[in-house]
């Protein structure tokens, strides 16, 4: 099983234990053949609260923490 890392920006760290990861990829659109920036939210565990809004940091993907929560933080 491979698995998923990603590097996204931390957008929110409000939450205990938990940031919010904004990643971004690009898409080719299927009519126009246009490339489109797509952003996802990803809720990302932070166990000291250490990354702060605005920060880049690599994630990971994991068993589920919480409902919404199935990542955590490699790296800065």
């Amino acid at each position: 099983m491979a698995v998923r890392v990603l590097k996204g920006i931390v957008v929110s760290n409000k939450a205990d234990k938990t940031i919010s990861v904004a990643v971004e990829s690009m898409v080719r659109h299927p009519k126009y053949h246009k490339s489109m920036r797509r952003t996802t939210k990803y809720h990302a565990h932070d166990e000291q609260n250490k990354y702060q809004k605005g920060d880049e940091v690599t994630i990971m993907e994991c068993r589920p923490i919480s409902k919404t929560k199935s990542w955590k933080v490699v790296e800065a």
